[in-house]
């Protein structure tokens, strides 16, 4: 008798315990600040995107997220982007949070697009008003709500809408015609900025990143029930394993005027996607070329691409490269039947 009461005495004494713990740990997350949950300190798109559970880039290398240098790229602390010095000290700035370089100094992709876009004198119509990442993106998006969203294309994890300023739209025929089918970043993103051949292998032996960028297109993805302006990018694994995502994706090269409706209507490039088969990226020369203009996303058609190895600073292309594995990532969806049948009819017409 006496050893059963001491051992239910120990039980009753561990089970306080665990319960202490418990609260404990649920008291300390809920004293963790927002930014803990934000998606700029848990990066948590990429590592969702990656998961093989969602057909992502996982199921062709078999190395968890976690134990990629992918994860270095998040954001660990407030110094990041409000640390400065003044007079030699070091001291905390909004004002430095708030500048375009210093956002630009993590989102590579982005300033690769500024540069072409200043290189062609074609700059962003925000940034020729002087505008900056600021002026459309809030704090709640930077530093969290305490939400942890799985994607910033996740409902409710971005503030940014074009709508906000944009509240009265010109009566022209592609609004009316267009409306509530259409994103307007379908027709006002310039172009976007892939990153081509990202190579597995060079980033897990050498920690270090290298991929080929293209330009000069924009591709058509259905998102939230509209078609927006979406982007590719291809993966090359050890041995020669290749992947290919489409998703989604504001270039932030924005165009004042939208375009024209032989831009995405009867094209070359439709014709080639309704029959079944298009090259996005070929070699010339020994360098990578891409496809130009508008390119619809739809699901059965055989995108062609140029894979290649890495190895000692050149690119080999991969002899016939097994056909890639896809995912349509950050919720994107690709067009529907209907939808390419009316891309194909000339300057949109029934």
């Amino acid at each position: 008798m006496k050893k059963f009461l001491a051992i239910s005495l120990v039980v009753f004494i561990l089970g306080i315990i665990e319960t202490s713990r418990l609260t404990t740990a649920e008291e300390k997350k809920k004293e963790e600040p927002f930014y803990n949950s934000s998606l700029h300190y848990t990066g948590g798109g990429m590592a969702y995107w990656y998961d093989k559970a969602n057909s992502g880039l996982e199921t062709i290398t078999g190395i968890p997220y976690q134990d990629l240098d992918c994860k270095n790229c998040h954001v660990r602390s407030c110094d990041a982007c409000h640390r400065t010095t003044i007079d030699n000290k070091p001291v905390y700035s909004t004002i430095m949070a708030e500048k375009e370089d210093t956002c630009l100094s993590c989102h590579k992709r982005l300033s690769t697009v500024s540069k072409i876009d200043n290189d062609n004198n074609q700059q962003n119509v925000h940034t020729v008003k002087g505008m900056g990442c600021m002026d459309c993106h809030t704090a709640r998006e930077v530093h969290g709500d305490g939400v942890e969203y799985k994607s910033m294309r996740q409902a409710g994890a971005m503030d940014a809408q074009c709508v906000k300023c944009h509240g009265t739209i010109k009566p022209i025929i592609s609004h009316k015609v267009h409306r509530n089918k259409l994103d307007c970043n379908a027709c006002h993103v310039r172009h976007v900025v892939s990153c081509t051949n990202c190579h597995v292998g060079t980033l897990i032996k050498e920690g270090k990143r290298v991929s080929i960028p293209v330009s000069g297109w924009v591709f058509l993805i259905n998102y939230n029930g509209k078609v927006t302006s979406g982007n590719m990018q291809t993966f090359v694994a050890p041995v020669d394993k290749t992947f290919l995502i489409f998703a989604p994706h504001n270039s932030h090269s924005i165009m004042k005027e939208g375009r024209k409706c032989d831009d995405c209507h009867g094209t070359e490039i439709v014709r080639k996607v309704r029959e079944g088969r298009l090259s996005l990226t070929w070699l010339e020369n020994g360098n990578v070329r891409n496809a130009k203009g508008v390119i619809p996303v739809v699901n059965g058609v055989t995108y062609e691409a140029v894979y290649q190895n890495y190895k000692e600073g050149k690119w080999i292309p991969i002899e016939h490269p097994p056909a890639p594995k896809m995912q349509y990532a950050a919720f994107g969806e690709p067009l529907s039947a209907e939808q390419l049948k009316k891309l194909s009819m000339p300057m949109g017409k029934k």
